[in-house]
């Protein structure tokens, strides 16, 4: 029978007994109010950013709280999705004795994290359908095994990952499972917001760099029990996002219309490219998408790749990546980008 679910288990034992910085901002949290703040060592001159951010992202996360149909408690802010994911690594790996789990192919910075935090990345590859090899996954699973990433829409593939398969997976794991949801806007799936409450090892991330349109501004969201957040808020940098990539986020996300109207215009465009794909005779496949893109195979990619460079349009060459070889990623632009790579792919395979 298996143990009821405690994250205190998992989490790594200096950051079980460490105590959180406490920043200025911290201490005295009613800095919208007209005071004289002479606590944090700040610049006196306003200038818009002399003072520090709000360390908790009050009005980002009320905002986001209200959308998602959460608890703020369930929320914690990133530098981008990035530093989410590495702060899951160093509250609950112990360096050079725990592993993960990644399913290539899949989103690199996984490998990439893991590598950098001195933990073992176990690669369990996706079957022929891009889907996860569950025996395969559970073969390579032990009692070190802290966190399986699942990408869903998958990048580079684009497809959903069953929701059959990340359930079992949930219900068989006793670590974490993180679902990196960086493209789920785009997607006729469900978001596994909803399932927080029935899976207690289950973190979520998603993103405002794809959908919403601010990679720029770097901001990176992960949702999970009020437990999981409160590890991960121990350990991440006091002030990790910035006054104006909280200003421009707290602007931009209220404007659902247009975020809605760019999604349509987005997918509008993807099934326009991948009906014209069909008609380019060097195109052998196009994988089903549910994201911003399309992954599609070709006779020659790098020569595709470099015809199209010629031509003033840079895609993504993602030949190198398990199960795609000979692929192109295309990421769908404006309409006019879109028609400018339909022209540039009829031009070559004529």
């Amino acid at each position: 029978m298996r143990k009821p679910f405690d994250i205190q288990n998992l989490v790594r034992p200096n950051v079980a007994k460490m105590t959180a910085y406490s920043s200025a901002r911290d201490e005295f949290t009613d800095f919208d109010k007209e005071m004289v703040f002479l606590d944090a060592n700040e610049n006196p001159f306003d200038n818009g950013v002399n003072r520090y951010p709000d360390p908790q992202q009050g009005k980002l996360r009320q905002l986001i709280a209200t959308q998602k149909q959460l608890q703020e408690a369930s929320i914690l802010f990133g530098n981008g999705s990035d530093e989410v994911l590495d702060l899951i690594f160093r509250a609950f790996c112990i360096p050079g004795k725990d592993n993960v789990i990644s399913l290539p192919p899949t989103y690199g910075m996984y490998k990439v994290l893991a590598s950098t935090n001195d933990i073992e990345n176990r690669e369990v590859l996706l079957n022929q359908d891009f889907q996860p090899d569950i025996e395969a996954i559970f073969q390579n699973v032990d009692a070190d095994t802290k966190l399986i990433f699942l990408c869903s829409p998958n990048n580079p593939t684009g497809n959903i990952i069953d929701a059959e398969k990340i359930e079992e997976i949930l219900t068989r794991f006793d670590g974490l499972v993180v679902i990196d949801e960086a493209y789920i806007d785009f997607a006729s799936a469900p978001s596994w917001l909803k399932k927080l409450d029935q899976f207690p090892n289950l973190i979520v991330t998603q993103t405002l760099s794809k959908a919403y349109g601010m990679a720029g501004i770097r901001l990176g969201m992960a949702f999970a029990s009020e437990a999981i957040i409160q590890v991960l808020k121990k350990i991440k940098p006091p002030y990790n996002v910035n006054e104006l990539t909280q200003q421009k986020a707290v602007h931009h996300i209220t404007k659902c219309d247009l975020i809605k109207s760019e999604i349509n215009s987005i997918l509008d465009n993807k099934d326009i490219l991948y009906k014209a794909l069909l008609d380019i005779e060097f195109v052998e496949k196009i994988f089903p998408s549910e994201a911003n893109f399309l992954l599609v195979r070709v006779d020659d990619a790098a020569k595709r790749y470099q015809q199209l460079i010629q031509k003033g349009i840079v895609i993504r060459n993602r030949s190198t990546q398990p199960l795609c070889e000979n692929t192109l990623r295309f990421t769908i632009g404006t309409s006019r980008e879109n028609q400018q790579l339909i022209d540039a792919l009829k031009e070559i395979s004529r």
